[in-house]
């Protein structure tokens, strides 16, 4: 009997340590399978980037009775650091500090690199929204202060906006353009949706716990807890949300006292100097970069909204943002340079034929074909046809194919070439019997082209070259010419876009001062 009593008792020994070792299992941070669709979804990209990048993805290790940085000083320097948002002491914040800086300091090293980059744009938001700045820090644990990243549930951007999400907070998405990646709109709509959360919890760590797994799931944890803080329901909350806040603590202190633990930033970025110019149609993005001695990263890097190389013909007023040192340049060669990377329709939505679309400008003339028609709007607007002067004339079109030989160039594909000739890459494939789009520096490609040839008895409209060429017609008609004021436009950018003087263009338009209102209508010509 008494053997028995030992046996039971050495079995529920057992069985307790078994229970104590499972619960402290369950601190171990990883990432949930299933989340809401409305949730601020956290980085994965690729698995070597997961590595890399994200701190909160790999498991933690859990700290020793003698831990490599004392408690005590981290306890310390929570309080110094602690402003609106409470930076508690806990063992996983403890854990996170120690692995920010032994097994994640590259990381760590980055986001010092990238602080300059974008922390004043979030200081400026946080302050106009009266949100507490320290959120800043929020967009590391978030992207890993990558403005274009996606995760693997399509939340994007530095602050990793569902689609659904970031329609609702003011984000425009197609094809083109995904302003979740566009860094001054996302950090609005962070500050919009953080204000939100804050009003319904009343509480910053459980705003920003509802910020990584929904607000569903912080009142659920809630109700089952029957706790009414981040710390007191932390046991019942998603293991992913456990070590979010955890993180984003750990994360204030190593921005903060890093450098007393042996981590510098080495590269330290800081924003590329820029002005703007607004979009009104067709451009090609990297035609424009090569005419204007562009770096196409730069551009990228400044407009990372943009998804495509392109932005199709229903683009209206967008402010593309351009290097500073190349925008002086690119006034003064304006013509040329939107030659090369713009094409335009006619009302009817048929395009003009030309020899190639990066020759005709924002204005519609084309040194290659010069009575083509205008198509891209930069603002110009005509009394009727959108065209300068207008001549009619009688004659009958027909088309006529074309064949011509390409020679491929070092870095050009079989998409590049195809939009350059307007045709597409099956008939590019086709035309050359490539079964792949594997193609070589050097290869000489057939292209074909339908030519319109003129012919009698058909009414077409032409648009002249020049407005003060010489009137060789007495039936030609001569229509003023508009620009429509956008935003951003003054009269000396106005003057030099359509190379006119101040002073000519203020009296065409009787006006005494220097103010003009977006929307107004300035003639260019008579």
């Amino acid at each position: 009997m008494r053997i028995s009593k030992k046996v039971l008792w050495l079995g529920a020994v057992c069985v307790g340590l078994w229970n104590t070792s499972a619960m402290a299992g369950d601190a171990t941070p990883v990432v949930p399978q299933e989340r809401l669709a409305f949730e601020s979804d956290t980085l994965q990209t690729t698995a070597q980037e997961e590595k890399d990048l994200l701190p909160y993805l790999p498991e933690v290790e859990v700290i020793g009775p003698t831990p490599a940085v004392p408690e005590q000083l981290l306890k310390e320097r929570f309080a110094k650091l602690e402003k609106s948002i409470p930076l508690r002491y806990h063992k996983s914040s403890h854990e996170f500090v120690e692995y920010f800086i032994y097994k994640k300091a590259e990381f760590t090293k980055t986001m010092m690199e990238k602080m300059p980059l974008y922390f004043p744009l979030f200081e400026k938001a946080l302050q106009k929204h009266g949100l507490p700045t320290e959120l800043k820090y929020l967009s590391m644990i978030e992207s890993g202060l990558n403005p274009t990243v996606i995760s693997h549930a399509r939340a994007g951007g530095l602050w990793q906006f569902m689609p659904a999400t970031g329609r609702e907070f003011g984000l425009y998405q197609d094809k083109y353009i995904d302003e979740r990646f566009e860094p001054a709109k996302a950090t609005e709509a962070a500050c919009l949706y953080l204000a939100q959360l804050y009003r319904i919890f009343g509480d910053w760590e459980l705003a920003l716990a509802s910020y990584n797994t929904g607000p569903g799931n912080v009142k659920r944890a809630m109700r089952r807890s029957r706790g009414t803080t981040f710390w007191t329901i932390y046991n019942v909350l998603p293991r992913e949300t456990r070590s979010y806040v955890p993180q984003y603590v750990a994360m204030n202190y190593m921005m903060n006292y890093g450098h007393d633990h042996g981590i510098y930033p080495e590269n330290t970025e800081f924003p590329i100097p820029n002005d703007t110019i607004h979009i009104n149609g067709y451009i090609d993005l990297a035609a424009f970069c090569q005419q204007s001695d562009i770096r196409f990263e730069d551009l990228q890097k400044l407009n990372p909204q943009i998804t495509k190389t392109i932005l199709p013909e229903q683009t209206r007023d967008f402010v593309l943002k351009v290097p500073s040192v190349q925008y002086t340049y690119f006034v003064s060669n304006r013509n040329v340079i939107m030659d090369s990377c713009t094409r335009r329709f006619l009302a009817s939505g048929l395009m003009v034929a030309k020899v190639d679309s990066t020759k005709t400008d924002s204005l519609g003339r084309n040194s290659a074909f010069p009575y083509a028609l205008a198509s891209v709007d930069t603002g110009v607007e005509d009394d009727e046809h959108d065209s300068e002067t207008e001549q009619v004339v009688t004659s009958r079109s027909s088309t006529k194919t074309k064949k011509s030989l390409h020679t491929v160039r070092r870095g050009e594909n079989l998409g590049a070439i195809a939009r350059r000739y307007h045709v597409s890459v099956a008939e590019l494939r086709r035309w050359n019997h490539i079964r792949r789009n594997n193609i070589q520096r050097g290869q000489r490609l057939v292209v074909y082209k339908e030519v319109k040839v003129a012919a009698p008895n058909t009414r077409v409209v032409l648009a002249s070259y020049r407005a003060d060429e010489p009137v060789a017609n007495k039936d030609r008609h001569v229509r003023k010419k508009y620009h429509t004021v956008q935003r951003g436009d003054t009269l000396w950018i106005i003057s030099q876009r359509y190379g006119l003087e101040i002073g000519q263009l203020k009296k065409r338009n009787r006006i005494r001062g220097n103010s003009i209102k977006p929307g107004q209508k300035l003639i260019i010509s008579t």
